[in-house]
């Protein structure tokens, strides 16, 4: 492994210019089980010394614990990273299991207080709406976003599954300079409509779970079986029952085109997502999660494997036949409102 770094695109047209590939920072303390403070802070110094420079977070990852994490690190490289955090999953006090969707401005003003607090920072680079409350007028939303950057609190904005069409309204208001939705092997369904729109205006994708949750690596293969009764996969139906056995018998192609790169079948997962930048042609930069310097290490790797056509046409019948939805209730997700 070098330490060469990456190369860099732009989030939107006049967005922060960052690595082409970013680090999903949820389950160093959220969601995916017990994590070691102090392996994750190192993969986080290691990240940064790869060329990886956007960081994202979100006020419900942990209840703000996440924020709060990574706001050492932060502060010790502010001038290096870019920082990204959500608002939009309001914790009800009486039940901290519940995520309560809020796009209302007095809402988004109080959360963008309270993630500055937690990140002890003045300004935050990338501000997304993390999920889309339809009750809200998407007009609405994005006013409020607006008015947080004319104040200097935030620098730009970002939107989070998304359809096309609240897309292009948005961008109506304010320049959007990137869109976050589940992008995968697994999970393509936003290259019917969200793709093509962000490509048009101008707006960066930025695919999370690009290793599908971790499923595309072969670390598990069932959550049911192989993972701890805490870990949230455990609540989606694609990776548990007889949906996962399904999913599994998908992932031989993925394996095969590995060896002969003498690659993982995570860098060949990740290489795939990279390379949509050239098939879509528009900025497109995954923030695959992990919690271990190693992992990012190969990770970072995948930026510079080229899959050759062959290739991409064995990897394209893969998304059709995968067995159950990314979601339990997937009215939270684009593709449940396209």
């Amino acid at each position: 492994m070098t330490d060469s770094r990456m190369t860099s695109a732009r989030l939107g047209e006049a967005g922060p210019e960052v690595g082409v590939q970013g680090l999903g920072c949820m389950g160093m303390s959220f969601a995916y089980g017990p994590s070691d403070a102090k392996e994750s802070r190192a993969t986080l110094e290691r990240a940064l010394e790869l060329g990886v420079t956007l960081f994202d977070t979100a006020d419900a990852y942990g209840a703000g614990e996440n924020e709060k994490f990574l706001s050492p690190f932060f502060k010790a490289n502010r001038d290096e990273v870019v920082i990204a955090t959500k608002f939009a999953l309001s914790i009800p006090p009486d039940d901290p299991t519940r995520r309560v969707i809020r796009n209302d401005p007095p809402y988004i003003r109080q959360a963008v207080e309270a993630s500055l607090r937690r990140l002890d920072v003045d300004v935050i680079d990338l501000y997304y709406m993390h999920r889309r409350d339809v009750n809200v007028p998407i007009e609405e939303t994005v006013g409020a976003m607006a008015e947080l950057v004319r104040e200097g609190k935030v620098k730009h904005l970002g939107l989070s599954e998304v359809t096309a069409g609240e897309l292009r309204a948005a961008q109506g208001v304010h320049p959007i300079a990137a869109v976050q939705s589940e992008w995968s092997l697994f999970s393509r369904d936003i290259e019917a409509h969200v793709v093509p729109a962000a490509r048009e205006l101008g707006v960066a994708l930025v695919p999370y779970s690009p290793l599908g949750r971790g499923f595309l690596t072969g670390s598990f293969t069932n959550a049911d079986k192989d993972l701890t009764a805490d870990d949230f996969r455990r609540q989606h139906p694609r990776f548990t029952g007889e949906n996962a056995a399904a999913n599994v018998a998908l992932l031989e192609p993925i394996r095969t085109i590995a060896e002969a790169h003498d690659a993982s079948p995570a860098q060949i997962a990740l290489a795939w997502v990279q390379q949509q930048t050239r098939v879509h042609d528009l900025p497109v930069i995954p923030i695959p999660g992990t919690r271990k310097p190693g992992r990012v290490e190969e990770n970072v790797t995948a930026t510079t494997i080229n899959l050759t056509a062959d290739e991409l046409a064995l990897l394209e019948p893969i998304a059709a036949k995968v067995a159950g939805d990314r979601y339990a209730d997937m009215t939270f997700a684009s593709a449940g409102r396209e």
